[in-house]
C-alpha cells in the first residue's frame, strides 16, 4: 500500500461513523487554532503553505490536521525559540501529517494522552533549547512514521508510557537520543536511520514514573550509524547520563527482541545493556531493576567500540579490553540470550545463554491494534491524574530529576496550596538557576489544572 493510500484508510478509519465531519482550510496570516475550535469531531483542517508562529492543540476526537505541500512550500509551524509547544495532541483518533515544526522550545508534536495516533511525514528541526522532537505520552494504539526529527535536547522521537505503537521509517539526527521507548509494551521500531546522535535507539525504565515496567519492543532492521555526538543534554537530566557512542541502549527494560539491525561506526559499542545501577536516580522500590528475558538475534555489526571513553572505557579497561566491541553487559540481568554468540565481540554476557535455533520475530508485522481503542469518559478528579500522566511526567518523576525537579519537592513547596500550584501551572517562572524555565500549560482549562494541583499534592504517591 502506498503512503498516500495508507494516510487516506487511516482517515476513513478513524472518521467513520463519526457524523457530518466537514473540511476546512487554514491559509497563511490566519490562526490554525481558531479553525481547531470551531471543528467538530471528524473534520479535515487543511493547513495551506506559509508561515505560522503558533502552538496549536487540539482536544477533540477524529480530527484529521493535514498540511499543504505546494511547489516544495510546506505548512512550517515556527516556535522562533520563544513558544514551548508546536502541536499538542489531546483527542482521540487524531492525525498529524505533513508539517514542517521548528524552533520549539519544548516539544514540536506531543501526544499528551491521546489514543490512536498518527503522526505522519513531518519534518521537525529543533532550536537553541528544544527537547523533544515527537512526542507521544500516555497514548495506546499509534504510529510515527516516515518523519524527519533532528536538533533536539533529548529524544527525537520519544514514546513514553505508551502502548501498542510503531514507530518506522523515520530519520532522527542531531540529537542526543534518536529514537527512545520509556516505561512503554508493545513497541515497534523498524526500518529507521538513525544517525548522526549522542545515542542511537534506547529503551529504558526510569524509575518515578507512574508505569512501573517497560517490555514487548522489537528493535529490527534499522541502520543505526555513527552516534557520537557530544551530548547537549542539560546538566543534571537522566538524558545527560546517557553513554554516548552507543549505538542500542537497554536500560532495565524487558523482552526486547533486537534483529536484522545494521549497527555501524559507534565509539563505545554496538548494544549496552544496563540495569538502573549505570544511571545516578534514587531506585524505585516497585522496579526491577534488571533488564530481563531479551534477545540479540541476527544483527550486522561493523566497526563498533574503536575509541571507547567515559563510563564504557572505564569498564573496558576493569575488563580487561581496550575496544571492538559489539555487545556489552554492565550488570546482571536474567534469562537473556544471544543467537549465534561465537559471532560477537562481547563483554560480560557470559552468563548469557544461546537463543532457540531460527528465533526470529518475523511474524510480528506490526504492534498497532486490530480496532481503535474506544474512548473513555471521565470524572474532573480522573482528569487530573490523566493529565498529570500525560503531561507533567514528560519532564518530572516522583523522586527523580528527569527535565525538571522531582515532584516530591513539588508537594513539600505547595503543600495545603492547591489554588497556588494551579495558577503556577498557568503562569510558571524561573525559581532555580540549574534547571529550564518550565512551559506556561495556560492552555489547559482552569479546572483542569486544578484538579492536577489537587492530585499532585493529594494523591500522588511513588
Amino acid at each position: 500500500m502506498t503512503r498516500a493510500l495508507l494516510s487516506l484508510a487511516t482517515f476513513l478509519v478513524f472518521v467513520c461513523g463519526v457524523a457530518a465531519a466537514s473540511e476546512r482550510t487554514v491559509t497563511e496570516g490566519h490562526s490554525i487554532q481558531e479553525v481547531v475550535n470551531a471543528a467538530a469531531a471528524g473534520d479535515l483542517i487543511k493547513v495551506m503553505p506559509g508561515l505560522y508562529h503558533e502552538t496549536v492543540y487540539v482536544d477533540k476526537d477524529h480530527v484529521y490536521l493535514m498540511g499543504v505541500i505546494q511547489e516544495g512550500r510546506w505548512p512550517v509551524l515556527d516556535g522562533e525559540d520563544v513558544l514551548n509547544d508546536g502541536i499538542l495532541i489531546a483527542g482521540h483518533g487524531v492525525t498529524v501529517e505533513h508539517f514542517h515544526v521548528k524552533r520549539y522550545r519544548g516539544n514540536g508534536i506531543m501526544g499528551q494522552g491521546g489514543n490512536n495516533f498518527r503522526f505522519l511525514s513531518n519534518w521537525v528541526e529543533g532550536g537553541k533549547e528544544s527537547v523533544y522532537g515527537i512526542f507521544p505520552q500516555f497514548g495506546k494504539n499509534g504510529l510515527v512514521a516516515w518523519n524527519i526529527v533532528s536538533g533536539v535536547q533529548d529524544a527525537a522521537i520519544y514514546v513514553g508510557m505508551c502502548e501498542h505503537v510503531d514507530v518506522t521509517a523515520n530519520d532522527t539526527s542531531e540529537s542526543v537520543i534518536g529514537i527512545e521507548s520509556e516505561n512503554s509494551h508493545h513497541v515497534l521500531i523498524e526500518g529507521n536511520y538513525v544517525h548522526g546522535n549522542s545515542t542511537g535507539i534506547t529503551l529504558t525504565l526510569i524509575p518515578g514514573l507512574p508505569v512501573k515496567t517497560a517490555s514487548d519492543t522489537i528493535v529490527r532492521n534499522n541502520f543505526i550509524v555513527n552516534n557520537n555526538s557530544p551530548s547537549r543534554a542539560p546538566p543534571g537530566s537522566i538524558a545527560a547520563d546517557v553513554p554516548t557512542g552507543t549505538g542500542i541502549l537497554v536500560f532495565a527494560a524487558d523482552a526486547g527482541t533486537f534483529e536484522g539491525n545494521v549497527i555501524r561506526g559507534h565509539d563505545n559499542v554496538g548494544i549496552l545493556f544496563a540495569d538502573q545501577s549505570l544511571i545516578p536516580a534514587p531506585p524505585d522500590p516497585k522496579e526491577d531493576p534488571l533488564p530481563d528475558n531479551n534477545r540479540v538475534l541476527d544483527n550486522v555489526f561493523i566497526e563498533n567500540g574503536n575509541q571507547p571513553g567515559g563510563i564504557i572505557g572505564d569498564l573496558l579497561t576493569a575488563a580487561g579490553r581496550s575496544k571492538g566491541v559489539d555487545l556489552m553487559s554492565t550488570g546482571k540481568g536474567r534469562n537473556n540470550c544471544i543467537l549465534g554468540p561465537g559471532a560477537l565481540s562481547r563483554v560480560g554476557v557470559d552468563s548469557w545463554t544461546p537463543c532457540a535455533p531460527g528465533a526470529t520475530s518475523s511474524l510480528v508485522r506490526t504492534e498497532q491494534l486490530s480496532q481503535p481503542v474506544r474512548s473513555q469518559t471521565f470524572t474532573l478528579a480522573q482528569k487530573g491524574r490523566l493529565t498529570y500522566v500525560a503531561v507533567c511526567t514528560g519532564c518530572h518523576s516522583y523522586s527523580t530529576r528527569v527535565i525538571g525537579p522531582p515532584m516530591l519537592t513539588i508537594q513539600a513547596l505547595y503543600k495545603g496550596r492547591e489554588h497556588d500550584l494551579a495558577r503556577w501551572i498557568a503562569a510558571p517562572t524561573r525559581k532555580r538557576p540549574d534547571y529550564p524555565e518550565m512551559p506556561p500549560q495556560n492552555y489547559l482549562p482552569e479546572d483542569v489544572r486544578l484538579a492536577v494541583a489537587n492530585y499532585i499534592l493529594n494523591d500522588l504517591r511513588p
